[in-house]
């Protein structure tokens, strides 16, 4: 399905594309093709919230409209299934979120987005898949203006669109459902494997931490400072070399670099006035995710985002690792658990953690037990570093994959013709720390 696929015979140069597309394809700019959304939600007709998350235009649940709400929900605009909606703002600071949905439910969200729907030549599939591509190429970065270089429809109506005929549109909407499914398939099996590795990882924890009390103090009593870092989010600069840790930047003990992004200077000074996180400190997530925490690595100077934690541990008393690997099998697990019980967002304020007790033992038996413990992982962490590798790849090669359909660098209309009528099912995966910047998402929403 994804080998020798050939290359349509004739083509032609497309400047916006910066390379050559089928000579049959028309060329319209994108008012030809493309409607801007106009209906609002006067008389609050509608009071289901969508979010655009992750590239999904998910319905969002009533505990999570919270933060930045609008007094009311009049000023939103209404969206239906096959609406694309676009996030337009600050593309001078974020160059990493997907900013591109497919509606798939009726209901309201932010006019600070931009909401279309396909008209004209356009399927509104194929519109989706073009928009999208707009946006993963990066293309849509340099179509902004003003000082925040903020997209508007006035950019999207002058834009360039190659229109197919409908019988390629839909050949080529066909082809990607199929291979995504397939794609879909492998990547939710390697997770699988991921999460197996994690229980197990866990279970050397628990059979090692689970009963330990020895010492038992509150986790404030083995800190010298405990700050919360609840700040607005700070800008995105490529490639600075100051890191911002987020809550999706941490998991399962582990720091996961995909999950943060990288800012200046200056936000860097905003962001550790009131503490410098440094080696051997550690991070913890108090809301969305609650409980999760690593230790700060050397090498990277770091800034902690929005609902993190900043401990930092009396070395002399406790041995940092040794504190992490107790959120996740010792005495803290159970008031965590008990936070997320009965609701999807959970929630710690800084007395729930500052009074998390946690055991103490002789500086010396810690270091004995994070050492068999990374010995007795050694083996997982290596299997679980390959497969997210594999992951990463996986979607390298979904992108590039899809790119080359909706521009025409291939032709998929044979093959299209031996597949069967609908792809193979596959679970729907679950947004992650490999869909970047998933918080940047939902702001003002």
């Amino acid at each position: 399905m994804f080998r020798d696929l050939p290359r349509y015979p004739e083509m032609t140069v497309s400047q916006f594309w910066d390379a050559k597309v089928p000579s049959h394809w028309e060329v319209h700019p994108g008012l030809a093709v493309l409607a801007e959304n106009r209906r609002k939600n006067d008389g609050l007709i509608e009071s289901q919230v969508l979010s655009l998350s992750y590239g999904r235009v998910v319905v969002k649940p009533v505990e999570k409209q919270r933060g930045l709400v609008p007094d009311s929900y009049e000023s939103y605009q209404i969206l239906v299934p096959g609406d694309i909606v676009v996030r337009p703002t600050d593309l001078q600071n974020d160059q990493a979120s997907i900013r591109v949905g497919h509606v798939k439910d009726r209901g309201i969200i932010t006019s600070a987005y931009i909401g279309l729907r396909a008209r004209g030549s356009w399927s509104d599939a194929y519109a989706y898949h073009y928009l999208a591509v707009v946006d993963s190429s990066k293309r849509i970065y340099g179509m902004g203006s003003g000082l925040r270089q903020q997209l508007g429809w006035p950019d999207l109506k002058r834009m360039p669109c190659l229109v197919p005929p409908p019988e390629e549109q839909a050949a080529i909407v066909r082809y990607l459902a199929h291979a995504n499914a397939r794609i879909d398939k492998a990547i939710v099996a390697k997770r699988r494997l991921i999460a197996l590795l994690e229980e197990e990882k866990k279970a050397i924890a628990d059979m090692l931490l689970g009963q330990l009390d020895e010492g038992a103090r509150e986790v404030r009593h083995v800190l010298s400072q405990l700050v919360d870092c609840e700040h607005k989010t700070a800008p995105f600069v490529e490639g600075e070399p100051y890191w911002v840790l987020r809550t999706s930047s941490v998991k399962s003990g582990e720091i996961v670099w995909s999950g943060a992004y990288t800012t200046d200077a200056a936000s860097y000074e905003v962001w550790t006035s009131r503490a410098v996180p440094e080696p051997g400190d550690v991070i913890f997530t108090r809301e969305a995710p609650v409980g999760e925490a690593a230790v700060i690595p050397d090498g990277r100077r770091v800034a902690l985002g929005q609902r993190t934690v900043l401990m930092k541990v009396r070395k002399e008393i406790m041995d940092p690792q040794f504190l992490v690997y107790q959120v996740y099998a010792g005495l803290p697990r159970r008031p965590i658990s008990l936070a997320t019980q009965g609701s999807t967002v959970g929630h710690f304020n800084m007395d729930d953690i500052g009074w998390m007790r946690v055991a103490v033992p002789d500086i010396e038996v810690q270091r004995q037990l994070v050492n068999k413990i990374e010995d007795a992982n050694s083996d997982a962490n290596e299997a679980i570093d390959k497969t997210q590798s594999e992951i990463a790849l996986l979607h390298e090669f979904r992108t590039r994959l899809v790119a080359d359909v909706v521009t025409g660098q291939v032709d998929v209309r044979s093959i299209v013709a031996t597949l069967p009528d609908a792809p193979e099912a596959t679970a729907e995966l679950a947004a992650d720390s490999d869909d970047e910047f998933g918080d940047l998402q939902e702001e003002g929403l």
